[in-house]
């Protein structure tokens, strides 16, 4: 390997050491402080943005079946219902709608 590719290993490496540090150092600090709360919502949020950027541009029976398991999530509160819900949906309606 040359030296501009372990350049690029090693650079990679303290990048990535760097995030894991400044995370460990600052969880403490955002745990106490103000904006706490925002840290007990983020997984959810980070959910609703990934499902929310693979519907962009999609066809409107992806949208169907998405609105129905929201709609189950809801009702029912179960991660494999509504995943199960929402798979058979998108089939259904893709046999449905052409």
């Amino acid at each position: 390997m040359s030296l501009s590719q372990w350049l690029l290993i090693a650079g990679l490496a303290a990048a990535t050491f760097a995030t894991r540090l400044l995370g460990y150092l600052a969880g403490d600090r955002l745990r106490q402080s103000r904006f706490a709360f925002v840290l007990e919502d983020l997984p959810g949020l980070i959910v609703v943005a990934l499902v929310a950027s693979s519907l962009a541009g999609t066809e409107p029976k992806t949208w169907i079946a998405a609105a129905l398991a929201v709609a189950i999530a809801w009702v029912s509160n179960n991660v494999v219902v509504t995943m199960s819900a929402g798979l058979a949906a998108y089939l259904a309606l893709g046999v449905v709608i052409t």
